[in-house]
């Protein structure tokens, strides 16, 4: 019984807490909670404006860069001048995808002497569909070789590595495997080495062959074509040093074995490579002039992953290489343009998605009050043309592609899909930030579906 009495106690006091607690509550809430929304709302508006102001500038700087980039002196490649051809290693990374043995069959019809190129095609598959069928093409030409793993540690720059150890060359080519290579694509990127002994690394020129397939394939294309189009130009007419971008790249043995080979892990091991050139003063070449076809993601889940994995990568690279490249006293101001540029993109992206999400934030704590439609959207509209500088740079950049004709597509994938995008970059860079675990995604490639006869 005297138990029971303490129980019902006990109880008592800790409803009469909860009751008190629930009531000042209640009271301060309704005290005060306007003044509370009415402080959030002028900060949210504020952090939005500042935003907003920073955004139209960044946007603005990019329609200014293409604009440049569009009225510059087009680059002369100069052509192959050795009179020995040094040897080459060829490098094509894969992972269940049918699509490599397309690539290796492009690769077999360099017009570069037979016996200085080798081709490597590093199968990291788990299908043994697929690893049969590139054995029994391997079999079937002497320049080419498989290398195996067995698992798939490390992702791409794990492969790359292991390939390494396995390769001859003086130079290293590395392509994706969906990438499709020109008969003389292989002198013309290794020319740039001949020519010139500073040179350590050179990258091509992507062109997206199935741009046009549909909406995921436009943005999908568009975004590479910002980096192929606007900022290696860029740092080209800027005499900064350049970045490779992961497929249709060519890189010098020696320097890469020494700065370590790939980082095993990394979700762009370009990127993170590119920085560890430009901290060694190690110098990049961009060819404007050789191009390389190459697919973009043609669904919207490959494409949202695909960015995401991308953002997350340039971001983690950055945290370990920005600084240290701002501050060096040996690296050229010109040369430190580079990683900001890389930067800038996702920078402005997480913005976008900031804009939004400030704006609905300054709406929804606002003082009850009808809508007033017409400034709703003649404000957002205005938001929206203020800031449209990537927009009208992706227009300048469907121009100088000779895709002028998908600028309406362009324009209503940007307000479709393009929203979908800007919030997985947005996790990208927040994981990245952070220092979330993030995992390697494959993509559906044409050339997977695509017959191969050996």
């Amino acid at each position: 019984m005297v138990i029971v009495e303490v129980l019902n106690s006990i109880s008592s006091n800790i409803f009469q807490y909860y009751e008190f607690f629930g009531d000042m509550t209640f009271n301060f809430f309704t005290l005060y909670s306007r003044n509370v929304l009415n402080f959030l709302h002028v900060f949210f508006k504020s952090a939005f404006n500042i935003i907003l102001y920073i955004t139209i500038v960044m946007t603005f700087m990019h329609f200014l860069m293409s604009i440049i980039v569009s009225f510059k002196k087009k680059p002369k490649e100069e052509p192959f001048r050795g009179s020995k051809y040094p040897f080459v290693t060829i490098q094509i990374p894969t992972y269940n995808e049918l699509a490599a043995i397309n690539c290796a069959k492009k690769c077999l019809k360099f017009d570069y002497p037979k016996n200085r190129y080798e081709m490597i095609i590093g199968d990291d598959s788990s299908d043994k569909t697929v690893s049969k069928k590139i054995n029994e093409f391997a079999s079937m030409h002497n320049l080419v070789k498989v290398t195996r793993r067995g698992l798939n540690i490390g992702f791409k720059p794990g492969n790359l590595n292991h390939m390494l150890k396995y390769t001859r060359g003086e130079f290293i080519v590395v392509f994706d495997s969906d990438f499709l290579p020109k008969e003389d694509f292989l002198k013309r990127i290794i020319a740039p080495f001949v020519n010139d002994s500073t040179v350590d690394a050179v990258q091509s020129r992507w062109a997206i062959k199935n741009f046009s397939q549909n909406f995921s394939s436009i943005i999908g294309g568009i975004i590479p074509m910002f980096s192929h189009r606007l900022g290696l130009p860029f740092l080209n007419f800027m005499k900064s040093n350049g970045f490779i971008a992961g497929s249709a790249e060519a890189i010098r043995k020696k320097t890469l074995i020494k700065l370590g080979g790939w980082k095993s892990g990394a979700l762009t091991e370009d990127i993170e490579c590119s920085l560890r050139l430009t901290r060694a003063g190690r110098r990049i070449v961009y060819l404007e002039t050789l191009q390389c076809d190459c697919e973009s993601p043609f669904t919207v889940k490959d494409l949202c992953k695909q960015q995401m994995r991308w953002a997350y990568g340039v971001i983690s690279a950055l945290k370990t290489h920005l600084l240290p490249i701002l501050f060096s006293r040996k690296i050229s101001a010109r040369w430190k343009f580079n990683p900001l540029l890389l930067g800038s993109g996702y920078l402005v992206t997480l913005f976008f998605f900031l804009l939004a999400l400030l704006g609905f934030l300054s709406i929804i704590t606002n003082e009850p009050q009808p809508i007033d439609w017409a400034k709703f959207f003649s404000e957002t509209g205005r938001n929206i043309l203020l800031t449209s500088g990537y927009l009208f740079t992706s227009i300048v950049i469907l121009k100088l592609s000779k895709k002028f004709k998908e600028v309406n597509r362009l324009i209503v994938a940007s307000f479709s899909v393009g929203l979908l995008v800007i919030y997985t970059v947005t996790i990208g860079v927040f994981k990245a930030i952070f220092n979330r675990e993030m995992q390697w995604f494959m993509l559906a490639k044409k050339g997977n579906v695509t017959k191969v006869s050996s």
